[in-house]
């Protein structure tokens, strides 16, 4: 697989970035279904995943081992370390899917989608539920994600070069997406409902967890691109598009008072600590100007 060493040990990214600003706010696990399942309905990396993790025996323990890594790639002293461990530790992943052609999880194409996904979490989450971004600031994002590829090491060829041709790229992958068996479990619990303790009565599990579903349906569906709610069949109409908007507003509105919490809620762990490492304090940098 096309894979190069990093020239250059010292590129990282840097609490005067974007990425950094926004990546590890703790308001981006209201992502995680987007962010896993755009990844997980291109066949190719579902089927890695159901191949080579436990994703349907331990599929919170999956999420746990899988996100330190990448958030230190952005966050650490070491990036260039932890870029590589990332992109090692995809060597082995290789596979063949339902028509019988092969697949590994170091070819660029693939392995540039599952960045990607990040970089759309990154750019849709902030601009959704913590503040209104500007045009300029979606190009800087962007062109920040080409320096975090970077640090993975697997070649560039697939990346696109500007913001408008990451939008095109994007929404060409939307339209590759199919119903794979990772998923389908994976959305399992936005049909079903959440699956309750064993020793709870059904029917009353059923009345005490009405609500809760009821909230992440809008929320967590209301994230997804339309041709995965599709794919999933998980309904959504106007008037839950309408919730979702409502539920979203709010979230932005709420903004500075967010900015009022200690940095270490505010950030994942990872993120916190490079904060602190930096000396700056990020609720004081990067919040926009109103629009009018």
């Amino acid at each position: 697989m096309p894979v190069h060493e990093i020239a250059e040990p010292a590129l990282r990214l840097g609490p005067d970035s974007l990425v950094w600003k926004f990546h590890g706010d703790v308001r981006n696990l209201l992502g995680f279904q987007r962010l896993a399942g755009t990844e997980n309905c291109i066949e190719q990396l579902a089927q890695g995943v159901e191949d080579h993790s436990v994703i349907f025996g331990d599929f919170l323990g999956r999420a746990r081992r899988s996100a330190p890594p990448i958030m230190q790639t952005v966050y650490s002293a070491s990036p260039h370390d932890w870029g590589r461990r990332v992109r090692d530790f995809h060597g082995s992943i290789k596979g063949t899917i339902s028509d019988g052609s092969r697949y590994h999880a170091l070819n660029p194409e693939l392995f540039y989608w599952a960045h990607a996904t990040f970089v759309d979490q990154v750019l849709y989450i902030t601009d959704t539920f913590i503040r209104r971004l500007s045009h300029e600031e979606k190009v800087q994002i962007f062109e920040e994600s080409k320096l975090w590829y970077q640090l993975y090491g697997v070649s560039a060829r697939n990346q696109p070069q500007t913001y408008e041709e990451f939008q095109a790229y994007w929404e060409r992958m939307l339209g590759r997406f199919v119903r794979t068996r990772t998923i389908w479990y994976a959305t399992g619990y936005l049909r079903k409902g959440i699956p309750g303790p064993g020793w709870l009565p059904r029917p009353l599990w059923r009345i005490v967890a009405a609500p809760i579903d009821a909230v992440l349906r809008t929320v967590l569906i209301g994230t997804l691109p339309q041709e995965m709610r599709e794919v999933c069949e998980l309904p959504w109409n106007e008037r839950s598009e309408r919730r979702f908007q409502r539920f979203a507003a709010v979230m932005r509105a709420a903004n500075p008072l967010f900015n009022m919490l200690p940095v270490r809620v505010l950030y994942t762990p990872w993120a916190a600590r490079a904060w602190e490492r930096a000396g700056v304090d990020p609720r004081r940098i990067h919040n926009g100007k109103p629009r009018r």
